[in-house]
């Protein structure tokens, strides 16, 4: 069974953000965006550790991280 596409956990305008966004895409990697400065818990949690994607078993892959980390951190996620 395949488990819900992660989330990417950012704030606008953050370039590392947008280049954790550009990796996702050259992954074809299928995500959700979750702007955490709409929520005060979120912003909390993660502040400045964005971006921060995570999946659905409460895994995160905190940035930096490459089209390798990130392709291990997907896989395990299936």
């Amino acid at each position: 069974m395949q488990q819900p596409a992660p989330t990417l956990y950012r704030r606008d305008a953050c370039l590392l953000c947008a280049l954790a966004e550009a990796l996702l895409a050259e992954a074809g990697a299928a995500y959700a965006v979750v702007d955490i400065e709409s929520d005060p818990a979120l912003e909390a949690r993660y502040g400045t550790r964005i971006p921060v994607l995570a999946r659905a078993d409460g895994a995160e892959l905190g940035w930096p991280f490459d089209t390798a980390a990130l392709g291990a951190f997907l896989a395990r996620g299936d």
